[in-house]
């Protein structure tokens, strides 16, 4: 081991001799192994580890692809429908494969040269699977109109051969559960995806191979009402009222015989079709289910229209069970009603066990807070929801809704003397987007606001980013773009931006217009369905998306939706100025919390009108279309020059009427002159010192305020608003009682205690506490900028990124006046790294110690 010393810096080297690469984790259109790819060209990709773990300086030079029609083809190294050759590339992804016409399957590998020359062995096979290309013949089936009680389905088919394979397309609206021998098919819930049904219906593909056998087989379907059709129930709760249909499915079960023969069981009139057992199915009002009225008056399915949307293969996370709570606390404020408490305020449904006599209901109120009385309010969530289940009667019975969800901690449990509750349990639903980041230090304070945002987060990560995950449900489309970094930094949810892209283009209006939520099953008015800040996320969502995973695709596809909506808002500016919507919304102003009081509409407005212009440059440049990229910079200039002549006193470095929102959105979209740029940050600072370390930023301005202090270099100001134990503050919510991030800052049990429109203390956490700064849209050695940046009594941090590059450590910790510092960046990948006494070095992969002196900061605000 050598040590280099460079100034202040010691740096510790290991052996700096190159190893071989591994090519590992290999994806198609960034699955794993898909069954239903819709792209003509799918992108493949791969990641890199090396041989020996921490080696340093390891680069690929080249890749080469073998792709072969079976598996056994491919293991002879034998690619019969493409074979790249050796590609002198660096690229491990968005590397276009085979245009080649489509297989059944196509099976692939790869392998890399390193800088030096050496080749990798093949990679380990994996595979994809193209879209049907047709429905073969299955049509739209619904069944018969009993009241509220949604149809159950059935087909018997008898198999002759043993299976070699079997794939089943399928989607059901509202939502659908698929079973195939009384075996649920898959582990998705909540299935297919919300979507606007008369542009866009999604279907799921699963491989049934092993659920299926020679003799009789029975496939058996059950419907919910989902956001396909949200009925007005007297004495139940719901957002809004509108139905685009009655519920129906629309299946194809593919078969395929071992020895040759193909069979296919489609869904149409042969099928039949009952009353189940769900009577009452609400997206928002509960669901109710007695376990004794089991399908009995079968009748033959009728053939429907479909509800008009083309029909497309999901390919957003499937929304999945992750976690399951058991009771931390059970009391009896009542006769008859006990109420459990999870311990954790989430999103799902209750799981009871209960016996007793058949017909006798029981019926569960979910809620996130208690009463005075310790009974479950819904003042916050929505009101009134409940679930009910009629027990059958006999043994013990196991059950949990299929079809509504909700937000909550406590569950409020009424049942007669006759029925015992055997265990009640929650299971945490949300969509399984992979978890690519963690972090933690040595506040156990900040680790538990880490812990608050991301219970928000997971909670309302559905088919759409919910704003609640109760009394609304919506695709609030604001925090999909301020909170997105917070959101990618710790999941990998590009396919989810994808998808949400899709439904803003299915909410698009003809005259450009963005709705404030997408899809968007309610029309609201004003500024609730038209706000720059909302509908901007048809532009900043693909900007954001590219700048995390490198994928230009997103903008490629969206930008004639981007383009519209900027010409929409240029037709609605006057003077270039944009002064209308919700503002800064709940920001703290005097009154009661909602449009911005403190910060004019036009300063939220047009700078966000100007942050879409600089991003349509990025896109239009990225698409290769340097004219429209020019159009888009001129247009920008303009409404720059147009926002400081009429926000702006350069005598006072003041925007409009000098709030922090306002003097952080001019600092972080680059609206404020580069000589002002100091007395504005100061400014800024001055105005949280004067709050007493608390910021007065709502919705849209408290995603600013930390990006400006971080940029900066005011992590100091950041410590302190974190540390404030006061109101509006994190610390206030949990000392409050709340697990999850609230809806207003100071916990108001009137708002939802369930949002992470102000989790923006996230994205600092990784990109500045702990010190991995990603963006692809940089220069390639500053995609990587590692800058560890200690904080406050904080005396150690640690994250790791596991990015499409690979995944990135950043640790430091303090020792007396010296920091050590640990970073590991994957092969083929650079870092910039930037130290807190000022050192600045560039680093290859591997692993790296860095040790510097700390040096105090000088008297600051």
């Amino acid at each position: 081991m050598r040590v280099y010393l460079f100034g202040p810096l010691l740096l510790i080297a290991a052996s700096l001799n190159a190893r071989s690469l591994i090519p590992v984790h290999l994806q198609c259109e960034g699955q794993d192994n898909p069954i239903a790819v819709e792209t003509a060209r799918p992108r493949l990709s791969w990641k890199l580890r090396a041989a020996e773990p921490g080696a340093r300086n390891l680069a690929q030079s080249a890749y080469q692809i073998l792709v072969a029609s079976t598996k056994e083809m491919l293991a002879r190294n034998h690619g019969d429908l493409w074979n790249s050759g050796k590609v002198a590339s660096r690229a491990t992804f968005e590397v276009a494969g085979p245009g080649k016409p489509a297989p059944e399957i196509f099976w692939w590998k790869a392998r890399v040269w390193d800088s030096a020359g050496r080749v990798s062995s093949w990679s380990g096979p994996a595979f994809w699977r193209p879209a049907p290309t047709s429905w073969a013949g299955a049509k739209w089936i619904s069944g018969p109109a009993e009241g509220e009680r949604m149809p159950v389905f059935r087909k018997s088919f008898r198999l002759t051969k043993p299976v070699a394979r079997a794939l089943l397309y399928v989607s059901g609206l509202g939502q659908y559960e698929f079973s195939l021998n009384a075996r649920k098919v898959g582990d998705a819930v909540l299935a297919p995806g919300w979507t606007n049904y008369r542009k866009t219906v999604l279907y799921d593909a699963y491989d049934v191979s092993s659920l299926l056998a020679p003799g009789e087989n029975t496939a058996w379907v059950m419907l919910g009402n989902g956001m396909y059709h949200v009925a007005k129930t007297p004495g139940r709760y719901t957002k809004f009222t509108g139905s685009m249909g009655e519920p129906k499915m629309i299946a194809r079960l593919h078969i395929e015989y071992a020895g040759g023969g193909i069979e296919e069981i489609v869904s149409d009139a042969s099928w039949q079709a009952a009353p189940g057992p769900i009577l009452y199915s609400h997206t928002y009002g509960g669901e109710d289910y007695d376990a004794r009225r089991q399908p009995s008056d079968w009748q033959p399915a009728r053939e429907v229209e479909g509800p008009g949307g083309r029909l497309t293969a999901a390919s957003n996370p499937p929304i999945r069970v992750m976690q399951t709570f058991h009771a931390v606390d059970v009391t009896t404020p009542r006769a008859g009603i006990r109420v459990y408490d999870l311990g954790q305020n989430f999103s799902g449904w209750p799981v009871i066990r209960v016996q007793g006599p058949a017909g006798a209901a029981v019926k569960l109120i979910p809620g996130e807070l208690l009463d005075a009385g310790g009974l479950v309010t819904q003042r916050s969530s929505g009101q009134p929801q409940w679930y009910t289940y009629t027990l059958r009667g006999g043994a013990a019975e196991t059950w949990a809704p299929r079809f509504s969800y909700y937000g909550f901690r406590y569950v409020q449990v009424e049942a007669p003397a006759s029925v015992t509750v055997r265990s009640l349990t929650g299971e945490f639903i949300h969509a399984a987007a992979p978890v690519v980041g963690e972090f933690s230090c040595s506040s156990t304070l900040f680790n538990r606001i880490h812990q608050l945002i991301l219970a928000a987060i997971r909670s309302n990560m559905q088919s759409v980013l919910t704003d609640c995950p109760h009394r609304e449900k919506l695709g609030w489309l604001e925090q999909s773009h301020l909170a997105g970094p917070s959101i990618l930094y710790n999941f990998d949810a590009a396919r989810l931006y994808a998808k949400i892209a899709n439904d803003i283009r299915d909410s698009q209006l003809r005259d450009g217009l963005v709705p404030d939520i997408a899809p968007e099953y309610t029309v609201f008015s004003k500024g609730f369905r038209d706000s720059p800040e909302w509908g901007s996320a048809a532009i900043l969502n693909p900007w954001l998306v590219y700048r995390f995973s490198g994928d230009p695709s997103l903008m490629a596809s969206q930008y004639e939706v981007m383009s519209r909506y900027a010409g929409y808002l240029s037709g609605k500016a006057q003077d270039r100025i944009l002064s209308y919507g919700l503002g800064d919304w709940y920001d703290i102003g005097p009154g009661d919390p909602g449009v911005s009081k403190l910060t004019a509409l036009g300063v939220t407005a047009t700078a966000i009108y100007y942050a879409d212009l600089e991003a349509l440059r990025h896109a239009a440049f990225l698409n290769g279309q340097p004219g429209e990229a020019a159009r888009w910079q001129r247009e920008a200039a303009a409404v720059r020059q147009a926002f400081n002549a009429r926000f702006y006193s350069a005598a006072e470095a003041r925007y409009d009427r000098g709030s922090q929102c306002s003097s952080a959105m001019a600092l972080v979209l680059g609206l404020v002159p580069e000589r002002d740029r100091a007395r504005l940050l100061d400014r800024l600072v001055s105005d949280v010192r004067a709050h007493a370390n608390h910021t007065t930023a709502g919705d849209i301005g408290y995603h600013f305020v930390i990006q400006a202090l971080s940029e900066g270099g005011r992590s100091d100001v950041i410590y302190d608003m974190l540390s404030a134990t006061d109101p509006p503050s994190y610390a206030a919510q949990l000392r409050a009682g709340a697990t999850s991030l609230t809806e207003a800052w100071d916990s108001d049990p009137r708002s939802s205690q369930n949002h992470f429109m102000l989790g923006h203390a996230e994205e600092w956490f990784y990109r500045y506490l702990a010190g991995i700064d990603f963006d692809l849209s940089r220069p390639p050695d500053q995609r990587i900028t590692l800058r560890p940046t200690p904080a406050g009594s904080i005396t150690w941090a640690h994250a790791s990124y596991n990015s499409v590059l690979g995944r990135i450590t950043s640790s430091w910790k303090k020792n007396g006046s010296e920091l050590v510092y640990q970073a590991e960046v994957p092969p083929n990948a650079t870092a910039t790294v930037l130290l807190p006494a000022g050192e600045k070095k560039m680093i290859g992969s591997g692993r790296w110690t860095f040790r510097v002196r700390l040096q105090r900061r000088s008297g600051s605000n």
